[in-house]
This record gives C-alpha cells, structure tokens and sequence, in this order.
C-alpha cells in the first residue's frame, strides 16, 4: 500500500507543553484517512507540521515522500490540496472568480483547471456567479474544498471540516469528503466528530494528549470491541429493579440505557444468557438488542476519558 504522507516519532513541544508525542502513522493512498481526538488533542499542530507550517521539535514526516525543507518539498505542497482552519476567500469575489485566483496562483490555466466541474461537485453550479461573502458557512466550506482540488491533487488534507455546521452541512460535507478516492484524491481529514469520522473514513488513527492510541481500518478498530459491549434490554418498568437483581446475581453487569433500557455487558455468550434468568424469575422482556460498538466506544475504552465523548450534529446546531 503506497502512503502518501508518514508521520515518525513527530513531537512539538512549546515550553513545557508537549502537543503532540512520538506520532507514528501513515496516510495511505486510495482511502479517507480520519485523525480523531477531541479538542486539543494535537490534531491541527500534526497537520500544520505536515505541510511545513510549523516546524517538528522532535521525529520526521514527509509528504510525498519529500520531507519539510528538503529536495522536493515545496512540489510536493503544490501537489496537495489542504482546507486548515478555514477557506481564505475573496469576499467580494464571485465563487468562479476565487477559483480563478486559486488557479493562477497555482500556475495553472484557469481554462484547464476544471473549474466549473468542481463548482458542479461541490454543489455550487448554480451560485458560481455569486460573492462568496453572501455564502452561508456551509457554503464557504464546499466553495473551501473545491478551491483545494484544484489541480487535481492525490492529497487533500482537510481539518475539521465540519466545524461550525448545522446537521444538514455536516452531511453534505461528510458526503462529498467520501466520494473523493473515487476521483482519485486521497484524504487526511481531522476531527473531533467521532460519528462522522465512522461514517465518512476507511481508516482512522485516534490521537489523545498528542499521543497515538489506535489506528487501523474502522472494521479493525470496532472489532477490538468484540462483544463487550452487551446489550440493551427493556422490561415492563415495574419488573426493572428486579431484572437488575437477577442480571447481576447471574454475574453480569447492569448499568442506565436509554430511555429507561438497561445496558447489560460481561460475559454474554448470546442473547439467551439475559432471557434465560429473567424467564425463570418471571419476567417478561420487551426488547432484547445487542449493541453495535462505535468510535465512541472505542475511544472511550482506550483512554477512559468521560469528558471526551463524541459531539452529535445536534450539539453542533444547538
């Protein structure tokens, strides 16, 4: 598997803060590649220092092979397309115009750059004519990542590019993000969304503290979880206090599920270990749900960190 950007031992400290420490991970080519951590975890500085923005204290990285200052380099960032904190548009400036800029800055013919196709990928064919500065933020961000394809980059990293957008934005980004290995881009993306991570990328490295955690391909990742995670089950409400008395006298574990559900995990063959017990005191199960295992779950049983859950699209609209 050819990788387009490695990340070795990379540290950058800042005083006596440690950012990020010993990173080790590769961004293969073909994939949507998530960098997951929650806020402050190191995720824009490993960027930054990835396209030479911010200079490594400690390890290497390279791009394309090339590494930041040596031979090669600077092409090597011509060759890749990158949306970091933001796009930069010319407000007063249509959308067609500020790809234009983009081209000619980049050396391209604006005739050759494809301009209108991806205007038309991102959803902006109608309002190519239009200031961006009129754009809603949903809008800047698509304008954001066409402005990055031009040139047709194998890579474009993209940070947090659902920051800041309705539920509605997340999706069209989420969306447009994992169609581009189809187009023959490549994608490092970081986020502190872990749903979105699980539904838009082929492979996630999870970073905490500036610190790796776990990397490999989302099935890799979830199956870790194995069959830990238990199940949800759901009995008439007057019979719950003594469903959890027979589940734990069984030997498992009973905790608060939703909407008044028990989660019950430990050593759970199938479903039957729960039924069985509750069958033989009498009482009846409404429901009976194994649960499937998410970033947020394999987060959190790496670090133990209950304040670093996941942030739905609803909290981001609220």
């Amino acid at each position: 598997m050819t990788s387009l950007a490695s990340f070795h031992e990379l540290g950058r400290r800042y005083g006596d803060l440690t950012v990020v420490d010993r990173l080790t991970f590769d961004v293969p080519e073909g994939a949507v590649t998530g960098l997951l951590g929650p806020n402050g975890a190191g995720k824009t500085t490993s960027i930054r220092m990835l396209l030479g923005l911010t200079r490594p204290t400690s390890g290497s990285v390279t791009l394309l092979g090339a590494a930041p200052g040596g031979a090669g380099f600077a092409d090597a960032v011509r060759r890749v397309g990158s949306l970091i904190e933001g796009p930069a548009l010319y407000a007063r400036a249509s959308a067609r115009d500020n790809m234009r800029i983009e081209a000619a800055a980049r050396g391209l013919d604006p005739a050759a750059a494809r301009i209108e196709e991806l205007l038309a990928f991102v959803g902006l064919a109608d309002r190519a004519g239009s200031r961006a500065g009129t754009f809603s933020l949903g809008m800047k961000q698509r304008l954001g990542l066409a402005l990055a394809l031009i040139g047709e980059p194998r890579l474009v990293v993209l940070d947090e590019p659902t920051n800041g957008l309705d539920p509605a934005g997340i999706v069209e980004m989420r969306e447009l993000i994992a169609r581009l290995p189809e187009r023959g881009t490549s994608v490092l993306v970081s986020s502190h969304l872990l749903s979105e991570v699980q539904l838009m990328c082929d492979r996630a490295t999870i970073i905490h503290h500036g610190r790796l955690v776990a990397q490999g391909t989302m099935d890799e990742l979830l199956a870790g979880q194995g069959g830990g995670l238990g199940f949800t089950v759901r009995v008439p409400g007057g019979d719950a206090g003594r469903a959890r008395e027979v589940l734990a006298a069984a030997g498992l574990t009973v905790g608060a599920g939703d909407g008044g559900a028990l989660a019950v995990s430990g050593e759970i063959a199938d479903g039957t270990d729960i039924s069985r017990p509750l069958a033989g005191a009498g009482i009846h199960v409404s429901e009976l749900v194994r649960r499937s295992a998410s970033l947020e779950d394999v987060f959190l049983s790496l670090t133990g960190d209950d304040d670093a859950t996941a942030v739905t699209a609803e909290e981001v609209a609220a």
